[in-house]
């Protein structure tokens, strides 16, 4: 007598081709279009830079990778938002090295700077440079400390906003420098920049890219690189170390970030698709013409950035006497 065959059984072939269609479904990326989160106004050098790679993505990805801007509070904003969503790689971070220095002085987040988020590559690496008004009676760096000596907190200095680079950048000069500044927050490179050229304040210490086009256009006076010895991204500027303010340095750092928990595979392959763009003539042309050099990097080169990176800027904070915001 032939035994019922249980119910189940019918259903078995079906319910294993409906697994095998979802594990294919979530092993395909990106699945639909991508996002780029960029925590600042539009205009600095990370939205220039999550710009430049998001068109090349989409050309490799066959997906549209769009830059959302969502500035505010020195970046934690657009930071919070991308822990937030989904890690599932379809959610994208930009960010600078203003990160970790702004959470290295941040007394309250809402987050864990250093474990809600992950880096997933390491986009590009430059000096700063140091930029006045043209008002102000200085043609050299040693002559700016000379100015600043004279007339102690009279100088102002801008910056993307309290705790970021360009804030860490003016503290550590002007104590590296022996001057007393006055350090004026805005809420994004671009506005600090602007501010600079109108003449609001009289030094910024920024990306080129964030102060090159003023310069170039005679609104703005460069004197000096932040590496320890002239740079040829910059090419023509003294050192600030070698020309006034001995030892002092600051080098900048751009990369991508997802929310914590995107899957390791999804990391490499994010990873991977931005070194290959980053190898190119055509990004190499694109960031140096920026004053910036490719920094491409694997994931487990990258893994401990932001501890690391944290760890640091609470020293430096202490050193350039940058409170607890």
């Amino acid at each position: 007598m032939k035994r019922p065959q249980p119910r189940y059984a019918v259903f078995l072939p079906l319910a294993c081709a409906v697994i095998t269609m979802d594990a294919a479904a979530q092993g395909a990326y990106p699945s639909r279009n991508v996002q780029v989160i960029v925590p600042y106004t539009a205009g600095g050098s990370i939205d220039l830079y999550s710009r430049a790679l998001s068109q090349r993505l989409a050309k490799a990805w066959g997906r549209n990778v769009v830059v959302d801007n969502r500035p505010g509070a020195s970046g934690m904003i657009g930071t919070e938002i991308a822990a937030k969503a989904d890690p599932d790689g379809h959610v994208l971070l930009g960010h600078t090295s203003s990160y970790p220095a702004t959470a290295a002085v941040r007394a309250k987040l809402s987050f864990d700077p250093a474990k809600a988020i992950v880096p997933v590559a390491t986009l590009a690496k430059a000096p700063m440079l140091l930029a006045i008004h043209p008002s102000v009676p200085a043609k050299s760096v040693k002559e700016l400390v000379a100015l600043a000596k004279k007339n102690p907190g009279k100088l102002n200095y801008g910056s993307s906003g309290a705790g970021g680079n360009n804030h860490f950048s003016g503290g550590l000069f002007a104590t590296a420098a022996g001057v007393k500044m006055i350090h004026i927050p805005y809420k994004g490179i671009s506005m600090a920049v602007t501010a600079l050229a109108s003449g609001e304040v009289e030094i910024v210490i920024a990306s080129a890219a964030a102060l090159m086009p003023q310069v170039k256009a005679g609104r703005l006076r460069a004197l000096g690189v932040t590496s320890l010895e002239p740079s040829p991204l910059i090419p023509g500027l003294p050192a600030i170390a070698q020309s006034g303010v001995p030892g002092y340095s600051y080098e900048l750092w751009w990369g991508i970030f997802a929310p914590a928990g995107m899957p390791a595979d999804r990391v490499n392959l994010v990873n991977a698709a931005v070194n290959k763009i980053l190898a190119t003539d055509d990004m190499k042309k694109f960031l140096s013409a920026e004053g910036a050099a490719p920094w491409p990097q694997e994931p487990a080169q990258i893994a401990d950035l932001l501890p690391r990176e944290i760890a640091r800027y609470k020293k430096a904070a202490q050193v350039a006497g940058i409170p607890p915001q």
